[in-house]
């Protein structure tokens, strides 16, 4: 771990300015001062554990309910900060694909630090345009050249990233790279990944534009998906304080029990006996049992009573699944009930759920009959509501992403609205941005929602 956190420092190196004679004399001959392309590339994947390891995106999949400080789960009005995605790690990818020829090939082929490096930049904006709507793309990252970025619309920043990953695909070459945080630098496993980030973008699609989304998601598919657990985008935490797990620091390291599983999840979930529920969940202190606490509820509680963030979610080494083949293989079953694709629903949508159990607990024993129970079995009648709600189950703390989904299905259906608020159906722009790039700040909130940068107002494609 200590290698990373050089790595973190080179690329902080890279990313300043110095003075003549400040080079003059704080060069350390022994530490180069640049990072190289994989280093750039390890210190964007250090940031992938930030865009789900937050009580906010739990909040808004209403997987966790706040017991201590109740008003932040309440969905107030105001800013949220976009801006660690354009310091952090796009400025890192972006440095390295304006770096073609001086990368290293002997950190492995130049093609494949492109295209990881194109993967990463579509998953860091796939994820910034669907919590903010419009934002910065074609401007932005170009330092002091320009400091008030024009706003892409979403449609077009989706449509750049559907060319950017097919880019990606075509130019992967046999070889490795180094300094891979998720994939030990495997490039078959990175084709997969962004071939199955084209499939999971264009399933976005399917409400705002059916056959725009059909055609990308076949393409995708054509090209190749993940196909096994193995293939899955997951950032493992190290036992060791320099890159621990989010929830360690917040759960065990500072003594806090600030969260409970909802209502909701406990009640999809255990009567089920879902064998996930034993991970996500530690049984109630008071009376052995699984139990939910009411998303919102602002009474004075006793945690003891509710079922608290489980002991393998806020363990210092835990996982974060970000990208997973379950999700591909939900999203297969959808599309074949959507007539996209041949394949069988109910054969993907089963396999989808086994695949999640293993995922989560390590073993499919029993699973078979765990989907056999009728509340959880396929039903050709309600097809797309059963596949979204054992989807959500299975997203459990990737909660912007789960959040995504439920915009887009309206699944599950029986979310709560704390003190009459509804759920937000996007994250405000940052306040500063009205004085920072007020004139393209303010182009963009009156193109999308009416002049009012609003929580409820919609994406494009939240149709």
């Amino acid at each position: 771990m200590k290698k990373y956190i050089i790595i973190l420092l080179f690329c902080n190196l890279s990313l300043l300015g110095c003075s003549e004679f400040d080079e003059d004399i704080n060069v350390n001959p022994n530490i180069p001062g640049e990072a190289s392309g994989t280093q750039l590339i390890a210190n964007a994947q250090l940031y992938l554990p930030s865009l789900s390891s937050s009580p906010q995106g739990e909040f808004l999949a209403q997987y966790l309910a706040e017991t201590q400080y109740v008003g932040v789960s309440l969905y107030p009005e105001g800013s949220t900060n976009f801006y660690w995605f354009y310091e952090g790690p796009l400025m890192n990818l972006e440095t390295v694909l304006n770096s073609e020829e001086d990368l290293n090939a002997a950190e492995g082929p130049v093609a494949n630090q492109l295209a990881v490096a194109k993967i990463l930049k579509a998953y860091f904006y796939w994820n910034l345009t669907d919590r903010w709507g419009d934002v910065p793309y074609t401007e932005a990252l170009q330092g002091n050249k320009n400091f008030t970025p024009a706003y892409d619309t979403q449609e077009s920043i989706y449509s750049n990233l559907f060319a950017l990953l097919k880019e990606a695909n075509s130019q992967i070459v046999a070889g490795d790279i180094d300094n891979d945080l998720v994939y030990g630098g495997n490039m078959e496993k990175w084709k997969k990944l962004g071939n199955s980030l084209r499939l999971l973008m264009a399933l976005r699609l399917s409400e705002v534009d059916p056959q725009w989304a059909q055609d990308e998601f076949n393409a995708a598919m054509a090209d190749g998906v993940m196909n096994t657990n193995d293939d899955s985008l997951v950032f493992q935490h190290l036992a060791d304080a320099n890159n621990q797990n989010y929830w360690y620091d917040q759960v065990v390291e500072s003594n806090r029990e600030w969260w409970a599983l909802t209502v909701n999840l406990v009640e999809e979930m255990k009567p089920v006996d879902d064998p996930r529920l034993e991970v996500y969940a530690n049984p109630a202190r008071e009376s052995g049992e699984f139990i939910g606490m009411p998303y919102g509820e602002t009474e004075a509680i006793g945690t003891e009573e509710y079922s608290l963030l489980g002991s393998d979610i806020t363990a210092q080494d835990a996982p974060v699944y970000l990208v997973t083949y379950p999700q591909v293989l939900f999203a297969i079953a959808e599309a074949a009930e959507r007539d996209w694709v041949t394949e069988d629903a109910e054969t993907y949508y089963n396999l989808a759920i086994e695949k999640s159990v293993l995922q989560w607990t390590g073993s499919t024993e029993g699973v078979d009959e765990f989907i056999s129970q009728p509340e959880v079995a396929f039903d050709p009648a309600n097809a797309l509501e059963r596949i979204s709600e054992q989807r959500w189950i299975h997203l459990f703390m990737n909660g912007y992403e789960a959040w995504s989904e439920w915009r887009r299905t309206g699944f599950p259906n029986d979310f709560v609205q704390p003190e009459g608020r509804p759920v937000p159906t996007r994250l405000a722009y940052p306040d500063t941005e009205d004085f920072n790039n007020a004139d393209n700040f303010n182009e963009a909130v009156e193109r999308q929602f009416g002049g009012e940068d609003s929580i409820y107002g919609t994406v494009w494609w939240d149709e």
